[in-house]
């Protein structure tokens, strides 16, 4: 409502409303594509280097050049933006003063000092409607009269502010909560669930498999609680963790984002519940992350560290930012009415790569392997240890009950695992602590992963803190 406040800014909404519609259905080709993000390009360059201190110094002469004979070959030669950057320099990022945004957020600094984050109505306005136009497809796909449930880490998190209006958007009433919140806690969350008939879920994978043992400690079985769906983000989904929890409740679940509070949207999941890339909104790459250098396309897809440049023009665009996350890309398929941009797989981050017996293993992979075998379950942890020069591994369950896997489920994890990575695998059972709650807050591997073969490092331990603090209320 407050563009009608601001004839430019309503302009400028229609405009880019328009815009994604268009490509939704379809009606960019990619001549048009390409000659839009170059020329986008262009406009973030001379942007940031005209308004960001940061940026003026790193780009000098070259950002205010650069867009009059710019080409993608010339655009990969530019510097790197990256996380140590952000956190050196702080407000010295931003390409607009915090008093000309709508909003103030920060990272949640649960492992470094947390970063400003503040977004203008252009931020919120490309960003907003990229993810409207994508999960309208979704909802529609699960009926009609819902009520939809958002659930976020903090009160200075984007989370809430940006599902709100994108419910908002799309007709749909939607509810506020933070069950983490001493003020809100599990069992209210539930009871509100009930209440007022909430049918979907924004929230992380684990928060939705919190509430079900919340739900079952309660004496209430999770499926008759009448959520048709779960748009999981903040942590690793892969399908057989969408799987599982969508078992526990009845319930379709999606990975239905990627993005970061410093670089707001990079992935959407539209109707055929793949998350798609947004090129309207963000310039990608991927290099490798050893030498910086782009990836070929092998087998069908490319895959490295993903890079990323803004082509709107907000608080804060980044210029070739390196996220630290590893992605894979596949070609974009056009047919049937799909959203006609590349299917984007996250795969962790570069630094959770984990060595078992030489094999590197991205999160996808472990969870994945382990995941897909684990039906049933309703919480996992994975230990790491090496027993006679051999890397092993125990996969620590919660089901309801203890009841163990079927026989052939745990047999198959022992097979895949030593096919896999020449791993011998034990499986446990158990209730688990709540380090296992805090991914989204500090990192899967610090969550999922008890690797006893090293200390635990500064996020391990932040890890396990926060699960002490969450414990004692």
């Amino acid at each position: 409502m407050f563009t009608i406040f601001d004839d430019r800014l309503d302009a400028f909404a229609r405009r880019t409303l328009d815009d994604h519609r268009r490509f939704d259905a379809g009606g960019w080709n990619p001549e048009e594509l390409a000659a839009y993000q170059l020329r986008a390009l262009g406009e973030t360059l001379r942007y940031v280097t005209e308004r960001s201190p940061f940026y003026r110094e790193l780009l000098g002469p070259l950002g205010v050049s650069a867009p009059a004979e710019l080409t993608f070959d010339s655009f990969a030669e530019l510097p790197f933006t990256t996380k140590d950057d952000l956190r050196g320099r702080l407000h010295d990022m931003l390409s607009r003063p915090v008093h000309e945004g709508w909003i103030f957020y920060e990272t949640t600094g649960t492992t470094g000092r947390a970063t400003p984050c503040p977004r203008d109505n252009v931020d919120s306005l490309v960003n907003n409607t990229a993810l409207s136009v994508c999960y309208d497809h979704v909802f529609r796909a699960h009926g009609g009269d819902h009520v939809i449930g958002v659930m976020g880490p903090n009160e200075l998190h984007s989370t809430g502010d940006t599902f709100g209006d994108v419910c908002r958007n799309l007709g749909h009433a939607h509810a506020k909560m933070w069950p983490h919140s001493p003020v809100v806690g599990f069992r209210r969350a539930l009871e509100v669930l009930q209440e007022i008939s909430v049918t979907g879920v924004f929230c992380t994978p684990n928060v939705a498999m919190s509430m079900a043992k919340e739900a079952v400690r309660a004496g209430l079985e999770p499926k008759d609680l009448g959520i048709r769906f779960f748009m999981f983000t903040g942590e690793l989904a892969t399908p057989g963790l969408l799987s599982n929890i969508g078992e526990l409740w009845g319930a379709t679940a999606y990975n239905c984002l990627y993005a970061s509070q410093e670089a707001s949207i990079l992935g959407a999941v539209h109707g055929d519940g793949r998350l798609r890339t947004v090129p309207l909104n963000v310039y990608y790459e991927l290099i490798d992350p050893g030498t910086g250098r782009p990836v070929p396309r092998r087998d069908g897809y490319r895959q490295g560290e993903l890079v990323i440049t803004h082509l709107y023009q907000g608080s804060k665009p980044l210029v070739r930012y390196r996220t630290g996350d590893l992605v894979r890309l596949y070609p974009a398929d056009t047919t049937g009415g799909r959203y006609p941009s590349e299917v984007l797989l996250p795969l962790g981050r570069v630094r959770d790569l984990i060595d078992l017996n030489g094999h590197e293993v991205t999160a996808y992979e472990l969870e994945s392997l382990i995941l897909s075998r684990l039906a049933g379950a309703m919480d996992y942890q994975l230990v790491i240890d090496r027993v006679d020069g051999t890397d092993t591994l125990t996969v620590e369950v919660e089901t309801r009950g203890g009841a163990t896997l079927p026989p052939q489920s745990a047999a198959d994890l022992v097979t895949a695992a030593r096919d896999a990575w020449d791993c011998p695998l034990e499986v446990a059972y158990g209730q688990l602590g709540g380090v296992t709650t805090t991914g989204a807050m500090v990192s899967w591997k610090a969550a999922r992963v008890h690797d006893r073969r090293q200390a635990p490092d500064a996020e391990r331990q932040a890890a396990l803190a926060m699960a002490g603090r969450r414990s004692g209320r």
